[in-house]
C-alpha cells in the first residue's frame, strides 16, 4: 500500500488535475438521477444530519433538471423514508435510536420533504422512495433506463460518500457510463467526500465539472435542431 501524508483534497486535486487521466465519456441518451436532497441531509439551519459542500449545489441541480426535461430525456428524483417500526430500514437502521437515526425519517415528515428551493416538476419527472444507500436497489429505475434506450447515468445529491457511490458502482456494473458533476454533489465532511470523489474518478465514473455536464447537454440540443 502506497503511503501519503498529503490530505484527501490534495489527492483529489493530483487526480483532477491530470490531463491524461481515461474517461468513459457520455454516451447517446442519459437520465438525470437526483439522490435524497431531502432536508434531511440539506436544512443545515435544522437538521444535525445535513451539509453543505457547494451552497450553490441545488441551483446546478435545477438547471440540469430544466435542461434535461427540454430534451424530454427523464428525470428521477430519490428520496429515503420509513414505515413507523422502521422495520423496512432492516439492519442498515439498527446501529442508533436518536431522532437522527435513518430509519426515523418517517413518511410525511419535514426530514422526508424534498428541499424547498428544488424545482421538481411533479407532472414530469419521476420519483422514487428508496430504502437502501443505491438508488437502483429495489426501485423500477432499472427499467425505466431501459424504457428511455439511456446510456448514460448523470447523478447528483448526496452523500458522496454513501448514496452517490453506491449508486455509480450499481450504475457502473449495469453498464451505463456514469458522470458525477462535482458541483452537485455533496458530504459531511471534505475527507470523506474528496476521497470519494477520488475513487469514483479512477473506478466507476468520471467526475467532470457541472459546466461541462451543461455543455454536453446545450450541444445534444443543438444537434437535435440541426436534425430538425
Amino acid at each position: 500500500m502506497e503511503m501519503s501524508n498529503k490530505t484527501a483534497r490534495e489527492l483529489w486535486l493530483e487526480v483532477k488535475a491530470n490531463p491524461n487521466r481515461a474517461r468513459f465519456g457520455f454516451g447517446r441518451r442519459a437520465a438525470l438521477v437526483n439522490i435524497d436532497l431531502q432536508k434531511a441531509y440539506t436544512k443545515i439551519d435544522e437538521f444535525k444530519t445535513a451539509y453543505e459542500t457547494d451552497p450553490h449545489q441545488l441551483d446546478y441541480v435545477n438547471s440540469l433538471a430544466a435542461q434535461f426535461r427540454q430534451l424530454n430525456w427523464p428525470v428521477i428524483w430519490t428520496y429515503v423514508a420509513y414505515m413507523d417500526s422502521g422495520e423496512d430500514a432492516g439492519v442498515w437502521g439498527t446501529r442508533t435510536n436518536t431522532p437522527d437515526s435513518l430509519q426515523n425519517i418517517k413518511f410525511k415528515s419535514r426530514r422526508s420533504e424534498f428541499d424547498d428551493r428544488l424545482r421538481i416538476n411533479r407532472q414530469q419527472d419521476v420519483i422514487y422512495c428508496k430504502k437502501m444507500p443505491s438508488a437502483f436497489f429495489e426501485t423500477q429505475l432499472q427499467s425505466l433506463l431501459v424504457w428511455h434506450q439511456v446510456d448514460t447515468v448523470i447523478l447528483t445529491g448526496g452523500s458522496t460518500s454513501g448514496c452517490i457511490r453506491a449508486t455509480a458502482v450499481d450504475s457502473l456494473s449495469r453498464g451505463y457510463r456514469t458522470i458525477v458533476p462535482e458541483e452537485c454533489v455533496a458530504d459531511k465532511h471534505e475527507s470523506y467526500h474528496y476521497a470519494n470523489l477520488t475513487d469514483l474518478m479512477l473506478k466507476y465514473a468520471d467526475v467532470v465539472s457541472v459546466s461541462d455536464v451543461s455543455a454536453w447537454l446545450t450541444q445534444q440540443g443543438a444537434d437535435r435542431g440541426n436534425l430538425a
